[in-house]
């Protein structure tokens, strides 16, 4: 599908087809499709761990689940049949920027006061998100409890210096749509007269009548 429809049908799905895996080579070109995302000093401190299989699609839910029945968002992920953690890689950063073109000499993490060892792994997991979408299949982008982080490193043998910025459940959508899990669609999409500002903070970016020489800004 063209780049605007994909963009703007995209959506975060919470329940899955569990009778249909995801094909492999969908999750190549999602995969792919990734490593195309930008990252500071082309670092590309990402890692992906695909569970694809369902006794290793259980050892997540085993390493990350509390205790008691599970609620109506969980039900309706445990029916995917596919997750993908996205781990960041802040030591590649780091040693990136200590080297010559960079000078950052020290290594500290200090100098960074974004961690964009995360949000390029951010980037990295939209980009995946599309590419699955484009394939007519969905997904959804969470966290890993912050408790569960060790456990699940332990379980999947990730190492220490690995950052768990996410966790992509993909699959196809059930028939039944979302219907019966939690979700936030119903909150109205903030328009961009309300995000975007015009030289001041708080000054709405509006899009007025095209001139010759662009954009023509509100007075």
């Amino acid at each position: 599908m063209d780049h605007g429809t994909l963009v703007t049908t995209r959506r975060m799905r919470r329940r899955f087809d569990p009778d249909r895996p995801v094909p492999r080579e969908v999750l190549v070109r999602a995969l792919t499709e990734a490593t195309h995302a930008p990252s500071a000093g082309w670092a590309q401190g990402w890692d992906f761990m695909v569970l694809a299989r369902r006794p290793d699609v259980d050892r997540y839910w085993e390493a990350t689940r509390r205790p008691g029945p599970p609620d109506a968002w969980l039900r309706g992920l445990l029916t995917a049949p596919c997750l993908v953690l996205v781990c960041s890689d802040p030591e590649r950063y780091l040693d990136r920027y200590a080297e010559p073109d960079k000078g950052w000499q020290d290594r500290s993490a200090d100098r960074w006061p974004i961690p964009y060892w995360d949000v390029d792994a951010g980037m990295a997991a939209l980009l995946a998100l599309l590419a699955v979408h484009d394939e007519g299949l969905g997904g959804l982008f969470f966290g890993v409890p912050g408790d569960r982080h060790d456990a699940v490193r332990e379980a999947f043998g990730i190492p220490a210096d690995r950052r768990l910025v996410a966790t992509l459940a993909l699959g196809h959508p059930h028939p039944d749509g979302d219907r019966g899990t939690r979700g936030s669609a119903s909150r109205a999409r903030r328009p961009v007269s309300e995000v975007a500002h015009d030289g001041t903070f708080g000054r709405p970016f509006l899009a007025e009548r095209p001139t010759s020489t662009g954009y023509d800004a509100p007075a």
